[in-house]
């Protein structure tokens, strides 16, 4: 049986990934410090630690995976049939014609199944976290999904 404190702990400590609102990589910055403060404290904090930890290293890869494979695509689509001349005024001719009378390639539904997955990643991130909380606020461990094990 976990004592009040420590689940207390164990919820503040999956609810500081919500920091990454606030401050950048405060997902992981907070975890990280409320983590190592109280590991020594109860197996149950230190699990429930790593777990927070592990998720959000996981979905970092995750989102990195996804823009590096959206980005280029979108870049490329964007820029490849755009006129960049100078006209005869001697002015940037920027001709868009082509944006819009684009056609939806395999590529680009490519680049837009990717940043449609970052967004539901980012959505199912935010729910988790709660679910999280909740779990261990009741004094449950939590094993989240589609998590790797960094720290073990």
């Amino acid at each position: 049986m976990e004592t009040t404190e420590n689940k207390t702990t164990a919820m503040l400590l999956q609810l500081s990934a919500y920091a990454q609102y606030i401050f950048p990589f405060g997902n992981f910055i907070l975890p990280v410090v409320i983590w190592s403060a109280k590991k020594d404290q109860s197996k149950f904090i230190d699990y429930n630690g790593k777990q927070a930890i592990n998720f959000q290293l996981s979905l970092l890869i995750y989102t990195v995976v996804l823009i590096i494979i959206a980005a280029p695509i979108f870049a490329y689509t964007i820029f490849n049939d755009i006129d960049f001349s100078i006209s005869l005024t001697g002015r940037w001719h920027f001709d868009t014609e082509s944006i819009r009378h684009a056609k939806i390639s395999g590529l680009v539904m490519l680049g837009i199944v990717a940043m449609v997955m970052t967004f539901v990643l980012k959505v199912a991130e935010f729910i988790i976290i709660l679910i999280a909380a909740i779990k261990n606020g009741n004094g449950e461990n939590y094993n989240f999904p589609l998590t790797i094990k960094f720290l073990k």
